[in-house]
């Protein structure tokens, strides 16, 4: 992990046309601005482990689930974890 001190007005470039902006400090909370390439997905961390978490409860196990691993939250079980089998 990558740890930087910025001020309200900086920002951060990340390869692939993304920019953080510190937009604003207040106690304990930072504001972000992001600007992204508009096809480019973003979800809050918690969103997404939720979302994850309810697809499973459902039995909709997506196939690929690595985008919620490069989160670094908690991955939902695979098939294999679980123990379920796709032969016979």
């Amino acid at each position: 992990m990558l740890i930087l001190s910025r001020r309200p007005g900086d920002a951060v470039l990340i390869d692939g046309g993304i920019r953080l902006v510190i937009v604003g400090v207040e106690g304990g909370t930072v504001r972000l601005g992001i600007e992204a390439p508009r096809g480019l997905g973003i979800v809050r961390e918690e969103i997404a482990t939720r979302i994850a978490e309810e697809n499973r409860r459902a039995g909709a196990l997506p196939q690929d689930r690595s985008w919620l691993e490069t989160l670094g939250g908690p991955r939902p079980p695979s098939p294999a974890d679980e123990g379920i089998s796709g032969g016979s």
